[in-house]
């Protein structure tokens, strides 16, 4: 009988200390997600950062080494094309185009001499062959006739050819001379001079990288280039909307469309394997100033779904359940969900939960567990 009172006993201390336990363990506070319909888009994201680039870029150099003598710009000045930006020392080269000018001038009056002359001595001879044909000249002196005038015709094709070779040389003294001049290819900014009046400038040698003389930028036309891992590259394609992200903007995002995709992957040493991916920016904002150089983040929109059930993608355990925290009896409840499109902020439901119902935002908390007693936590935001 004592054993039988002994083990009641026992048994209804652990009962009590089991009930007072559960009595006094206090909720696990979860941040929740109250579920709603909305936006979820299909995306992809550059590995590494993009870069802001424009269409029309030129590290202008000198084709010819020489000394600055005319700096016609200075960095930050907006030019238009073919305004002369730099000219080396060239009077060495301006004498030439003189001397070349006043040659095939001299050329040309020696040949007008000439070809007046040849046409005199046909005229002549014409007029000596009439005079044979009525016996009052000699057969000689129409062979001399004929044949003084072939030659004067001769001396005058002869310097027409001179003519051209010397509009050649002409033309080659200008080349050179034009080679001292650096005119602007198109309208930009001047982002970069390398060189002062005075300073000998060196063209760059094949193979071997020097310092543009200066770097010209179109602003009217900006693109983003973005690299795409390579497990991604089978679902893009020209065409794809595009938001884009600067550290300069934080708070901001740019629209645009892919417009060129790489025809290869691009393979570097200690870097996983990319696509480059080259982004047109849509209008920028007029108090937006984009930069030539800027960091970028692309996300490239693969699919969209409108006013589909969505919850925050952090909220599902392997994609394939989230926890529900049941307002009414205030304890958990693990579901299993049905995923459809996702991405790093939203992912659609397409069953498991309804409308309204309060998803756990962070199912790694510790303590989680089968209907374990919960609440929610103020704000509803992690």
């Amino acid at each position: 009988m004592k054993k039988i009172i002994t083990l009641l006993v026992v048994i209804t201390l652990l009962a009590g200390l089991y009930l007072w336990r559960q009595m006094g363990q206090s909720a696990l506070e979860v941040w929740v997600f109250e579920v709603d319909t909305g936006s979820v888009e299909l995306t992809v994201a550059n590995t590494r950062a993009g870069t802001v680039k424009a269409c029309r870029r030129s590290k202008l150099s000198m084709p010819i080494g020489g000394v600055v003598d005319r700096l016609l710009v200075e960095e930050g000045d907006q030019v238009a094309a073919g305004d002369l930006l730099l000219e080396l020392w060239n009077e060495d080269k301006k004498a030439e185009v003189k001397q070349a000018t006043y040659t095939l001038k001299s050329t040309d009056q020696q040949r007008r001499q000439a070809c007046l002359l040849a046409d005199n001595k046909q005229r002549e001879a014409a007029r000596i062959k009439s005079l044979s044909s009525k016996n009052l000249a000699s057969e000689e002196a129409v062979d001399n006739a004929v044949t003084l005038a072939a030659s004067q015709q001769s001396q005058c094709e002869a310097l027409r050819n001179q003519h051209f070779v010397a509009q050649a040389r002409l033309e080659l003294a200008i080349a050179v001379l034009d080679r001292t001049r650096l005119h602007a290819p198109f309208g930009g900014v001047i982002a970069e001079i390398n060189g002062e009046v005075g300073e000998y400038v060196t063209p760059s040698p094949p193979g071997v990288a020097t310092p543009p003389a200066v770097d010209l930028i179109d602003y009217e036309c900006l693109y983003v280039t973005a690299p795409i891992d390579e497990v991604d590259a089978a679902y893009l394609r020209n065409g794809l909307p595009v938001k884009i992200t600067l550290d300069a903007f934080r708070d901001r995002s740019f629209a645009g469309e892919v417009v060129r995709i790489a025809p290869y992957v691009l393979d570097l040493e200690k870097q996983a394997r990319t696509v480059d991916v080259d982004v047109r920016l849509n209008a920028a904002p007029e108090d937006v100033h984009l930069l030539v150089g800027y960091s970028t983040d692309t996300t490239i929109i693969l699919d969209r779904r409108d006013g589909v059930l969505r919850v925050p993608t952090e909220s599902l355990i392997n994609s394939e359940a989230v926890w529900i925290l049941n307002p009414v009896s205030g304890k958990l409840e693990k579901r299993d969900v049905n995923v459809g499109v996702s991405n790093w902020t939203y992912s659609e439901i397409l069953d498991g939960v309804a409308e309204g119902e309060w998803v756990v935002r962070n199912p790694d908390k510790p303590g989680i567990a089968e209907s374990a007693p919960a609440q929610r936590r103020e704000p509803t935001q992690p």
